[in-house]
């Protein structure tokens, strides 16, 4: 494409942003209606990536492409979306900007016609170029992601620290997400029945973030460990997860003790075995 042509094409598209986006909307039919969800969940406008990467294309922007692409599968990766969404919206912007690249052509009576194959051959190879940057930047980020996990569950292989012969502690650390929480979840309801632990100590002022719908997890295993005839105390509750457990609308004291700090929750509870 030449530079002018490509002015043409953007000027074009520019202005034709809004029917751009409709047309976009009925051809990816099953994205549409997760289009809202995502944003919510990964703070991914969809949208308006849309028409980043469509400008990307038609401008030839080749480096801001591959640079988008791979903030994109990043943004893709973290979240832990479904991969199965993102070929197929990718596909329906693939299609719909050929759609609107002939409504050009035609209000322009095939002016461009003869520099269709050279147009074809980019707009596809550009396309086709932000697919591989975004699939291997999503693929090294998730191995970065198992990696970092595993990590952590090691450093956390055995969860429960025994303080007294019916007293445990569990220091939570760190980020703490669905996967990790499942793994302490099972580590600690098994050495609850390993260790005999009568009282336990969940302290939370370590943990440095929670993936959302950790929370409402974490409350569940709290029940469990009452069902199995263990005392759960809950220490080192910051505002933040205490702003997000008031907006869940948990009541953590019909499920859970809960103490300022941990030394706090020690003194009574060393105490009292004695």
């Amino acid at each position: 494409m030449g530079l002018i042509l490509e002015e043409e094409y953007i000027d074009y598209f520019t202005s034709q942003r809004s029917a751009f986006q409709e047309k976009l909307l009925n051809e990816a039919v099953n994205v549409r209606d997760k289009i809202h969800d995502i944003l919510l969940i990964g703070n991914i406008d969809l949208l308006n990536n849309a028409h980043k990467l469509v400008m990307y294309v038609l401008s030839g922007e080749l480096k801001a492409l591959d640079e988008f692409a791979q903030k994109e599968g990043i943004s893709w990766a973290s979240q832990d979306l479904t991969l199965a969404f993102k070929l197929e919206w990718v596909q329906a912007i693939r299609r719909t900007v050929w759609n609107f690249l002939q409504r050009y052509d035609l209000e322009r009576e095939g002016e461009s016609y003869r520099n269709f194959y050279e147009l074809e051959e980019k707009v596809n190879d550009r396309i086709d170029q932000f697919l591989n940057g975004f699939f291997l930047s999503y693929s090294d980020y998730k191995d970065q992601l198992i990696e970092s996990q595993r990590k952590i569950v090691e450093e956390l292989s055995v969860p429960i620290i025994p303080v007294t012969s019916t007293v445990g502690v569990v220091p939570l650390i760190r980020e703490i997400n669905l996967s990790r929480a499942n793994i302490i979840e099972e580590k600690i309801l098994n050495e609850i029945e390993r260790l005999r632990i009568q009282t336990l100590i969940m302290d939370f002022s370590g943990i440095t973030s929670v993936e959302k719908g950790v929370l409402s997890h974490l409350m569940k295993m709290i029940d469990e460990t009452k069902m199995m005839g263990c005392e759960c105390v809950i220490t080192g509750l910051g505002p933040k997860i205490v702003m997000e457990i008031t907006k869940l609308g948990i009541q953590i004291h019909s499920q859970a003790k809960t103490k300022g700090s941990l030394q706090q929750a020690l003194e009574d509870y060393l105490v009292s075995s004695i």
